[in-house]
């Protein structure tokens, strides 16, 4: 059954073919919008136009772009543009079909509500149609209008900025596509009165600072303009810019209620898979004590033990067959005056199942230390590996059990772990692999929003770099870090992560070449971490030293009896 047109959910093909099916699309309307922008003596200004006050409109008063939902008649104004091109735009907007209506809409919607017209034509065919303005009310009438005076829409002066989609959970869903362009010559904008109740040109900088009522697309889009010195700059990067990619905000839920969050926002994909329907009460924070489950199988609770080295603090995951009694804890935590609470939250958590592992993915002191106490509450196997080198260890701890390579542990049908060698953050760190969701348990392996550090002896970056490679062969879908929440694209975050340590890498060795005598770590370190606060320097050092280890192992780099550092 055919959606109706003005629906993305299921495309009607005009040809009668294959119907295009996205669910994030459903029951969202295509539109388009138009940034205009034009250059002043203080930088270039964008239009804002304040919206219609409506009741029950989430998009009441709020200051955007002008734009709409596409019309029927846009799809038959092909003839009437200038670069009409119908399979340039399908690809530049990534569409089977109908790329250019969207850019259509956008010249017909500034037409529409704030008076400006880019087309091409005599001044008075240009003048004859903007006096009509208030008579063409719909994209007919418009299309007859333009097509009467001999004007050709300006499509050759659109480029193609942005793709939104308004998220799930919402009544009123948008997929928008939104176009840029200058503001054309001798024309001044004038709302409408009904869907512009007045306009602005600011610079983007100002807009954001004015306190204005705004939607995150306008304001994430103001501030990508806050870039540019001028209007030519502003269209030349938006011509350089990787191909678009849609961007759709997900609803969720933090103090001050429920609202959108963007995909940067570290809880965004999480709230992807635990509320793909959009209620919006999927918590955007990580609170010490709380509860969250993330599957049938998997749970989590964060530690109180938050810090530049912990982030939100660490977490702790609780890991059950689907209906089954038998309960296992990763990584319980560190042993503070937190921990009691925190045990007493894993508890609850576990209940009415029975603790009965406690698995650790490696010993430094934010992750293993509550496992003694764990086990005496609860009478459970101790799972893991000791550490080579004792420095920044939990040097208590004794496991019950040390998982060979690829070990599997069975929690019940339906909940296999499988232990993953990687070494290097510390060399007895584990990840484990709940096969069964191909979600991986990194530990500190991989941590969402900064890198770990590397602290020889015990870490090794070589050995580190080597284990993120062998995660490359597993079949991943999710990873749960030890600290922060599920990160989806694992394959992506993973080269994303190598490809920052290989930068460094040769950040290292050019900064050690460019020596003109033998130097220390602290020496190197400004310069080669010179994007780190300094505040973190000492931080710092400890992975800096882990990289001329490896570069000395590579036969790159050698050090002298006084700890100074030369390029071969």
């Amino acid at each position: 059954m055919l959606a109706d047109p003005a629906s993305t959910a299921v495309l009607p093909h005009p040809a009668g073919g294959p119907l295009a099916i996205d669910p994030d699309l459903q029951g969202a309307r295509r539109a388009a919008t138009l940034i205009l922008l034009r250059d002043s003596a203080a930088g270039p200004e964008v239009l804002l136009m304040r919206r219609a006050e409506r009741s029950g409109d989430t998009r009441s008063g709020v200051w955007v772009f002008p734009g709409g939902a596409l019309d029927p008649a846009d799809a038959g104004m092909q003839a009437l543009c200038e670069a009409a091109d119908e399979a340039v735009w399908n690809q530049r907007l990534d569409l089977p079909y109908g790329g250019l209506d969207y850019a259509v809409a956008a010249l017909r919607e500034s037409f529409e509500e704030v008076g400006l017209l880019l087309a091409h034509g005599t001044a008075e065919a240009l003048a004859t149609v903007l006096m009509q303005r208030s008579q063409l009310l719909t994209g007919a009438a418009f299309a007859e209008a333009c097509r009467n005076a001999g004007l050709r829409l300006a499509t050759d002066q659109l480029r193609y900025f942005s793709h939104w989609l308004t998220p799930p959970g919402l009544k009123q869903r948008f997929d928008t596509r939104f176009f840029i362009a200058r503001m054309p010559e001798g024309q001044t904008a004038v709302a409408d009165a009904a869907e512009a109740l007045e306009v602005a040109w600011l610079r983007p900088a100002d807009a954001l600072a004015a306190g204005l009522k705004l939607l995150p697309v306008t304001e994430r889009t103001l501030q990508q303009l806050t870039k540019h010195d001028s209007v030519a700059a502003a269209l030349a990067a938006t011509d350089a810019q990787a191909p678009v990619r849609r961007t759709m905000p997900r609803l969720g839920r933090d103090a001050k209620g429920t609202r959108p969050f963007l995909p940067d926002h570290w809880a965004w994909a999480e709230i992807g898979r635990l509320d793909p329907a959009g209620r919006g009460d999927v918590f955007t924070d990580l609170l010490p004590l709380r509860a969250v489950a993330l599957s049938e199988r998997v749970s989590r609770v964060t530690c109180n033990n938050g810090s530049v080295m912990t982030g939100p603090g660490t977490n702790t995951y609780l890991l059950r067959a689907p209906g089954g009694d038998e309960v296992a804890v990763l990584d319980p935590g560190p042993d503070d005056a937190d921990t009691e609470a925190h045990l007493q939250a894993v508890l609850a958590a576990a209940a009415p199942g029975r603790i009965t592992r406690i698995l650790v993915t490696h010993t430094h002191t934010d992750h293993s230390p509550a496992a003694r106490r764990l086990q005496a509450l609860t009478g459970a196997t101790l799972i893991g590996r000791v550490a080579a080198h004792p420095m920044w260890q939990d040097t208590t701890f004794v496991p019950d059990h040390v998982p060979a390579d690829g070990e599997r542990l069975s929690l019940g049908e339906g909940c296999t772990l499988r232990a993953v060698p990687t070494p290097g953050h510390a060399s007895n760190h584990v990840c484990w692999l709940l096969e069964e969701e191909r979600l991986l348990f990194t530990g500190d392996h991989v941590m969402q929003g900064s890198t770990v550090v590397i602290n020889p002896p015990d870490g090794d970056m070589a050995a580190y770099c080597a284990s993120l490679q062998d995660l490359l062969s597993l079949d991943l879908q999710w990873l749960a870090p030890g600290h922060g929440f599920l990160i989806a694209e694992p394959q992506a975050e993973i080269r994303r992560l190598l490809a920052h340590r290989q930068a460094r890498e040769d950040k290292v060795l050019a900064a050690l070449r460019a020596q003109a005598s033998p130097v220390t770590v602290q020496d190197l370190v400004p310069e080669v971490y010179g994007d780190v606060p300094a505040s973190r320097h000492g931080i710092a050092a400890r992975s800096l030293s882990a990289n001329l280890l490896k570069l000395a192992a590579q036969g790159q780099a050698t050090v002298d009896a006084q700890d100074c550092w030369t390029a071969v």
